[in-house]
């Protein structure tokens, strides 16, 4: 049986996330083709909030507190860099070149939220970054493709899951997307692996935000830094993270941070 509640959104209140949606695929822009060797990832977290603050939207991210973590969240982009899966705190860390750097990043826009996520390489790339990131992106592809009427959660579980593993990466544990809509995080749980026709049915005006976050090695063990919000590989191999924040529609999928 199905127990979680969610919240399904008109076609005007989805066109009013897609809004929210646009200033973060503004800021994501932004920060990518800003990053360089030489700027710190608190330099990337000031570009963003200069975006949000042209829009007159504020941060889902900044102050952000749930019950894990030890302190508010103290910024509005997280900069996760090379080993670091996702939830980097933006700091004094200074770029170098062939940095592997994951951005995330959210906004509210008249009462409504949209979050998405990109990976890049800062400088020159190497190959298996590369072949990372294209496999995160490629999963969430995959995902946002099984996004239809009548399909499941697992059917886009199972789709990011084989996407990624068929590549030879592993996925971060217990981790996943989410539903959003008037803030960051809903329900229902969006898992990253998953069987096909199992789960929660997706039904017209649903929003998710759907996210792989891949390990470079095949593993998914993490660990927290000191600092109780970022996430690292057990391993020490690099990760990637990808993801937008997708409506359902008649028609299937419809994006809207891009």
């Amino acid at each position: 049986m199905e127990h979680t509640v969610v919240e399904l959104k008109t076609c005007a209140e989805i066109d009013a996330m897609a809004e929210a949606g646009a200033v973060v695929a503004e800021a994501l822009r932004a920060v990518a083709e800003a990053a360089k060797p030489g700027m710190t990832t608190a330099d990337l977290d000031r570009i963003a909030a200069d975006v949000l603050a042209r829009h007159g939207a504020s941060s889902p991210f900044l102050n952000y507190h749930p019950r894990w973590a030890p302190t508010p969240f103290p910024a509005v982009l997280c900069v996760s860099v090379n080993d670091a899966v996702v939830h980097g705190i933006p700091n004094d860390y200074v770029l170098a070149d062939g940095d592997l750097v994951s951005i995330d990043f959210g906004a509210t826009l008249r009462g409504w939220t949209g979050d998405a996520a990109r990976s890049f390489v800062v400088g020159t790339p190497r190959p298996e970054d590369i072949a990372l990131i294209e496999a995160a992106d490629a999963a969430l592809a995959a995902a946002i493709a099984a996004v239809r009427p009548g399909n499941r959660l697992g059917d886009v579980g199972h789709a990011i899951s084989s996407t990624v593993h068929e590549a030879g990466f592993g996925l971060l544990a217990d981790h996943g997307g989410h539903g959003i809509g008037r803030t960051m995080h809903e329900d229902p749980d969006v898992p990253n692996e998953g069987r096909p026709g199992k789960g929660m049915k997706l039904r017209p005006g649903l929003v998710i935000a759907i996210e792989p976050m891949v390990i470079g090695d095949g593993t998914e063990d993490y660990r927290h830094d000191p600092d109780g919000w970022t996430l690292r590989t057990l391993s020490g191999a690099r990760a990637a993270h990808s993801e937008h924040t997708v409506a359902v529609t008649p028609d299937g999928a419809r994006i809207l941070t891009n």
